[in-house]
């Protein structure tokens, strides 16, 4: 019989990825108590001992950004002995593309949004959380449109290619994206177009469906699931 005792905690974090000013975003929280106090952080929280993983990180994600209709998946588990100064903490991140017109945040002094590519000092290890889930989103391109979260319900092909872009960090062929991005399926084609009076008006676009190969993500539907 082997005597077991407590030696950790388990937390859940979740790195919030949106799309504002045409940049890639994240939403970070500044730490009010030791350790790392007055440092920006990942929204993160101990898991309940009535919830499971995912459970834990829709709450997280609820709580912060008022949104569940999102894509939401499962990134790693960090369990470094030394990522927390004063405890054993292993964290279990996900990672969650948002559109910014779904989102609700009053940004201020404790809570924000903060370019990936101009990030302040992080706590704990979360500088290496986002730039995990930020590879992730990318291999996750190669399979199937994630992208498509970030973007408004209707977008044009440009749109969509431009949150490719930013996601990839690198410009792409205009005429391959294209050719690619109608291959896609699930895009529908609408009989709609962009107003503009200084711009030729661009044909609309939107998902129908998206179907993803992998156990670890999903897209979380608010019919489906309500956080309390």
């Amino acid at each position: 019989m082997f005597n077991e005792t407590k030696t950790h905690e388990i937390t859940v974090d979740v790195v919030i990825l949106t799309i504002i000013n045409n940049a890639i975003q994240v939403l970070l929280v500044k730490r009010l108590n030791e350790p790392f106090k007055d440092k920006w952080a990942i929204p993160g929280g101990y898991v309940r001992l009535s919830e499971n993983l995912d459970q834990a990180a829709l709450r997280v994600l609820k709580e912060r950004t008022n949104v569940d209709n999102i894509y939401l998946e499962q990134l790693y588990t960090f369990g470094d002995p030394l990522r927390h100064p004063n405890a054993r903490v292993i964290t279990c991140a996900y990672f969650a593309l948002v559109r910014a017109e779904d989102i609700n945040v009053n940004s201020t002094s404790e809570l924000g949004w903060h370019k990936v590519s101009e990030l302040p000092p992080l706590a704990f290890d979360h500088k290496e959380i986002i730039q995990y889930s930020l590879k992730r989103t990318r291999e996750r391109l190669e399979i199937c449109p994630v992208a498509y979260q970030l973007l408004n319900e209707k977008f044009t092909l440009t749109e969509m290619q431009k949150s490719y872009e930013l996601i990839m960090g690198k410009k792409l062929d205009k005429r391959n994206f294209r050719k690619k991005a109608l291959s896609t399926a699930g895009l529908v084609e609408l009989d709609e177009y962009t107003k503009s009076s200084s711009k030729r008006p661009a044909r609309l676009y939107t998902f129908k469906s998206i179907k993803l190969n992998s156990k670890r993500a999903h897209f979380i539907s608010k019919k489906k699931e309500k956080i309390q």
